[in-house]
Parts: structure tokens; sequence; C-alpha cells
């Protein structure tokens, strides 16, 4: 996959996505559930937010890498996994794109309860539940990754300054 693909970009501010989990959690309201598995790194700032909205403790993470260089989609490698088949943990990312990592953590949890803040149409059957609707060839920019522009992470900076050197 290409950055070729993305043709729109969608911006997030961190109000809206406040906004958004909290709508979430509305949906979520009245369930009991063991804790939250975060599917790293997108996941986390929402697992936070919908955590300290359910009154949720017990934080896990998943962690799978599957995005290179920005906008990049590569294979997918399973960093960190968890010990249990996901029954009565509610799973959390930020975005359900295509629908490949969410696949490979359905197979790891099968009984965990699958949400995301946002959803695009290839990966939205994948999930039990999400917010907002964006279209596939949309590029979701969320706050934790903008200054003005695209706000490149400082380990990737340290890389670029090293093999400059």
């Amino acid at each position: 996959m290409s950055s070729e693909r993305y043709h729109d970009h969608f911006i997030v501010s961190w109000d809206q996505l406040h906004r958004d989990v909290r709508a979430l959690c509305h949906d979520l309201s009245g369930r009991d559930f063991k804790g939250i598995i975060a599917i790293t790194r997108g996941g986390l700032i929402p697992a936070g937010l919908i955590a300290r909205e359910l009154g949720i403790r017990h934080i896990d993470t998943v962690c799978i890498k599957s995005y290179h260089d920005h906008m990049e989609q590569g294979g997918l490698e399973v960093v960190k996994g968890v010990d249990h088949d996901g029954d009565g943990w509610l799973l959390v990312d930020d975005l359900v794109d295509t629908g490949n990592t969410a696949r490979a953590v359905r197979e790891m949890l099968p009984k965990a309860h699958f949400v995301t803040v946002y959803a695009k149409p290839e990966g939205r059957p994948l999930v039990d539940g999400f917010i907002t609707e964006v279209p596939q060839n949309c590029w979701i920019q969320f706050p934790w990754d903008m200054g003005i522009a695209y706000v490149e992470p400082i380990s990737e900076q340290l890389k670029k300054q090293a093999s400059d050197s």
C-alpha cells in the first residue's frame, strides 16, 4: 500500500477526539469489562480516555507494527501479545483502516469486544463498534501526530541525523 492511495485528509483535534471517545463510551456504558487492551501505538490514547470515562483501571497492550515511514503500510509484526482470548475485555484502537491489524488481533483475541474511534469501509466489519466512519482514501491526522504540519517522531529524526553523520 502506498501513500498515493490517500487523496484526502481528516484532521482530528484534541477536542474532537475527546467528544468522539465520550460518544463511544456512552455506547459502552453499563457493560462490565475486566479491563482494556490497547493496540499500540494508536490505541493508547483512546484507551486511556476510555479508561477514565468508564472507570477502568486495568489496561494491557497488544503491540503490533504495521505502518512504516508514516503512511506506508507494510507487513504485520506482533511485538507483544497477551496470554488469554479476550473474554470480558475491551479491545481498543484509534482506527480500523484496511483491516489487516484488526484481523490479526481478532485471531489473537476472538472473544474481546473490539472498538475503534474511527473506521474505514474495508475494516468496519471487523469491529464491534466505532463512532465516525471516514472514507477509505482519507488519511486521518491525529492530534498526537501533528504540529502545524506532520511532525516526525524524535526517534526517526535521530536515525536520520545518525545516518547523515
